[in-house]
């Protein structure tokens, strides 16, 4: 990746650098997903090393479920893979039992791989195109960032909590004013306390 312009805030080149990680995990999730494909597609051909296959087919779905819990946790709300796309790595326990199944079976589980397929390539273009805004300037939100390019998410716990102690101080004040018995009981209560 080339060098954040100088002219970019430090939450748009937090951002930058964000989005970076996250376009190399979706681009190292894909490239794992092409593998899971090239195994699965070479075992059926007579010259195949079935054993060889086999082990690299539990070493890529191992690694898949791997990259996609972290990719999953990065990318946040940007975060738009096929939601069958783990159920198709678990769904393929060994590459024998997928071939031992009707040729049915086989293109179903091979469509759902060329769903998934287009989903991550989705996500990965959409990643792009915030990368590409955020470098144009622009102020985007970015899934999966504490502070996002644009500008916040919201408001911090603790803006919560003082926003919610002012909320219920301003409706005691509203039922003091409002109801002349409660606002008599204060009173009394007041005068008590502080002699008056």
């Amino acid at each position: 990746m080339t060098q954040p312009p100088k002219n970019l805030g430090k939450k748009q080149q937090k951002a930058l650098a964000h989005l970076d990680r996250n376009l190399q995990l979706c681009r190292e999730f894909l490239n794992d997903w092409l593998l899971f494909n090239q195994i699965l597609s070479a075992y059926p051909a007579e010259s195949a090393n079935k054993a060889e296959l086999e082990n690299q087919f539990l070493k890529i779905k191992s690694k898949l479920a791997r990259e996609h819990q972290i990719l999953r946790e990065s990318l946040g709300q940007d975060y738009k893979l096929d939601g069958n796309t783990m159920n198709i790595v678990a769904g393929a326990t060994n590459l024998e039992a997928i071939f031992s199944q009707s040729e049915i079976a086989v293109k179903k589980l091979q469509g759902e791989w060329h769903r998934a397929f287009i989903s991550i390539n989705e996500t990965l273009g959409g990643l792009e195109d915030k990368r590409s805004r955020v470098l144009g300037g622009e102020k985007v939100f970015v899934g999966g960032l504490d502070s996002p390019a644009a500008g916040g998410r919201g408001m911090s716990d603790k803006a919560k909590k003082t926003v919610i102690i002012i909320v219920v101080v301003l409706i005691l004040i509203g039922i003091m004013a409002g109801v002349p018995q409660i606002r008599q009981m204060y009173m009394d209560a007041y005068q008590d306390l502080f002699g008056g």
